[in-house]
């Protein structure tokens, strides 16, 4: 999932080191064009369903939160 998650990352951004990266929303690195495209190819990926209440900062600034979401979404279908 992880591998999945940053190969759809790296598409997205390629000149952003997303592993070192703790602040893609809070710090600016990632804008809102960024994330519509990434909950769209996230939702295709991993056949969830990424609501307007799971997007939060705090679900997108690191990868590590990003699997969490993942996880979590594909936990209630």
């Amino acid at each position: 999932m992880r591998e999945e998650l940053l190969k759809i990352l790296n598409e997205l951004r390629p000149e952003i080191e997303f592993e070192k990266e703790t602040a893609l929303i809070d710090g600016g690195v990632l804008d809102s064009f960024d994330i519509v495209a990434l909950v769209g190819d996230l939702n295709d990926a991993f056949d969830i369903n990424i609501n307007i209440e799971d997007l939060l900062p705090e679900n997108f600034n690191t990868v590590d939160a990003m699997l969490e979401l993942i996880t979590k979404l594909q936990g209630e279908e």
